[in-house]
């Protein structure tokens, strides 16, 4: 165990020493976790030891312990614990030293090792690649805290909601694993809130089919809403739009952002949409254009005008989509616009 009580306490010279021999910034250390220093027992030769077996050098090593220098608190038991646990999904130590570079707090985070261990090994069972895992370990490390059975019982209300909103056994798994690997948070959720929030669509008339398809279009991000906030999204996109309870389904399922982003999200959106002379029946028929940020919708009306393209006055499509689909759309434009006026019948001119 080790404090964070700072007060009337000295920096433990024999630390700082090995620190030192690594070439490591303690300026850096002392600016942000000072407390690290005050400790009287540290493992700084060891762990840098460890990290060098793996194969850092210097310079890696020195990165990793002023990063995440509690590191050095850890027994080399622990660290060389955890280090045969993430073995077990790194295909080798290369890839192993470079994640633990990149993430040095979710892999010296030793509290939770039996956690970790039996939720990698459901996880593989479950049919979750390896650079999957690996991907969740650094990226969601929380997920491994939880007990295994934890974990489980979510799967197994997600399974069971699959199934009894009409999806089939044979794409059960797939449909999972595809919601698992997009949104890895939805573990940290109860199966109460799963509940909660699939009944509240149904009871706002969206049939089975269709909370599976906002299920896939979301990604699994509705499991982290709350039936009030959604409600209260609805009801603004509903006022704004002026449509009957039939329209707005039909609008939600053309853009599930309605759902998903807050009253006051929206509301910044829908203005600064409107600021640059959109009308709200414009939006209404190319809602997905509020999944954009206000910077973003800028950026690309500036880019088309620069084209003489009118946004005003045609259609939001070409404002849409991914990074990509933009540029792609841009480029057709773009090249429409300069594309010469060919005419068949026009005599050629030939001076030789």
């Amino acid at each position: 165990c080790y404090t964070t009580d700072t007060k009337s306490r000295e920096e433990n010279k024999k630390t700082i020493e090995s620190l030192h021999r690594l070439s490591v910034d303690i300026k850096k250390i002392r600016r942000l976790k000072e407390w690290v220093l005050l400790q009287d027992v540290a493992y700084v030769k060891e762990i840098a030891g460890i990290l060098e077996e793996m194969g850092a050098d210097e310079t890696t090593v020195a990165n990793i312990l002023e990063r995440c220098p509690e590191a050095i608190l850890h027994t080399p038991a622990e660290i060389n614990s955890q280090r045969a646990l993430w073995q077990l999904v790194c295909q080798n130590e290369k890839q192993l030293i470079k994640l633990i570079e990149q993430f040095p707090e979710s892999f010296f985070t030793t509290e939770y090792h039996e956690n970790q261990k039996a939720n990698i090994l459901f996880f593989q069972e479950l049919g979750l690649k390896n650079n999957i895992i690996t991907r969740f370990l650094t990226s969601a490390p929380n997920i491994f805290y939880n007990p295994v059975e934890k974990n489980k019982n979510l799967i197994e209300t997600l399974q069971r909601n699959y199934l009894n909103l009409g999806g089939s056994d044979a794409n059960m798994k797939i449909w999972i694993l595809k919601l698992l690997s997009q949104n890895p948070f939805i573990l940290l959720n109860t199966s109460t809130v799963i509940q909660e929030n699939l009944e509240f669509l149904q009871k706002n008339d969206f049939t089975d089919h269709e909370v599976l398809q906002l299920l896939s279009k979301l990604k699994g991000f509705i499991f982290q809403l709350t039936p009030t906030t959604m409600q209260k999204s609805m009801h603004f996109s509903q006022n704004v739009f002026k449509c009957s309870d039939q329209e707005l389904k039909q609008l939600v399922l053309k853009c599930p952002a309605l759902l998903y982003y807050s009253v006051p999200v929206l509301e910044e959106r829908l203005e600064g949409l409107l600021k640059e002379g959109i009308s709200v029946s414009q939006i209404r028929e190319t809602p997905m254009v509020l999944e954009l940020t206000t910077q973003i919708v800028e950026y690309r009306i500036k880019k088309l005008s620069a084209l003489g393209y009118d946004i005003k006055s045609g259609t939001l499509e070409s404002l849409n989509g991914t990074k990509k689909d933009f540029e792609v759309n841009y480029g057709k434009i773009q090249s429409k616009k300069e594309r010469p006026i060919f005419n068949p019948v026009a005599p050629v001119n030939i001076e030789d």
